[in-house]
């Protein structure tokens, strides 16, 4: 296999951070400076920052990474920047190196996913416009069907049309919608265009994984189900 993906899969690292590493001269390959795009062999001996790296041994039927499901509370950021005040992996503060799939800005809450396979990441975010995202939406004024006409159509933000969306009123100053679209701040920024300031934001639902009764802060393990929604064909968990 190619080195990234090596040690990517000892959990050392995401694929992209291999790459990086590689770069920097700081991994040998059977005592040889690494180049980008070398291949791992059985038998080779990898080592980074002069520390040895082994794939992870895992029991037959059991998963070989980590996939969780947290509530991310307001206040805490998507990145994996430890340098970062609140950043989402010093909060989760798991045992397993994990990455978020995708992002939730700083201000909003809910359900975000995460995971220790770096190569599932960059999987989901390609078919990102192909899934279903839910959200509970707070406002500052009451909402009126010509606002929710206006986000089911598509709105212009940053010379770009959002695709149509599903959007229902669920108050006087509450909404719900679904998204199949994942542009940074897209809710408050289509808001903010029709004149409305958001003052709150729940993601419920990613595809067929619900937040459902985890508390803010709280994580809980994907389960298989969920698993086999989010990537139909992707078999080695």
């Amino acid at each position: 296999m190619r080195l990234n993906k090596f040690i990517s899969e000892s959990g050392l690292c995401s694929r992209r951070e291999a790459d990086e590493l590689i770069d920097a001269g700081r991994v040998l390959l059977n005592g040889e400076v690494a180049e980008k795009g070398a291949k791992w062999l059985e038998g080779m001996i990898v080592l980074v920052d002069d520390q040895e790296i082994k794939l992870k041994v895992t029991p037959k039927n059991k998963r070989r990474h980590v996939y969780i499901a947290l509530y991310k509370p307001v206040g805490i950021t998507c990145t994996t920047d430890e340098t970062v005040k609140g950043n989402i992996v010093d909060f989760v503060d798991h045992k397993e190196r994990i990455f978020p799939i995708g992002r939730l800005d700083k201000d909003s809450e809910g359900l975000i996913l995460m995971t220790s396979n770096g190569d599932i990441v960059n999987q989901i975010l390609r078919s990102e416009n192909n899934h279903e995202k839910e959200y509970l939406v707070g406002v500052t004024q009451a909402v009126t069907d010509q606002f929710l006409r206006a986000m089911a159509r598509g709105v212009r933000i940053r010379d770009e049309l959002t695709k149509p969306c599903k959007v229902y009123k669920l108050a006087k100053f509450g909404f719900r919608i679904i998204l199949t679209q994942g542009l940074n701040r897209q809710i408050r920024l289509m808001s903010e265009a029709l004149g409305y300031k958001v003052n709150q934001l729940r993601r419920i639902r990613v595809v067929n994984v619900k937040l459902g009764t985890l508390k803010p802060g709280a994580w809980r393990n994907l389960t298989d189900k969920e698993l086999a929604g989010l990537l139909p064909n992707f078999k080695d968990w």
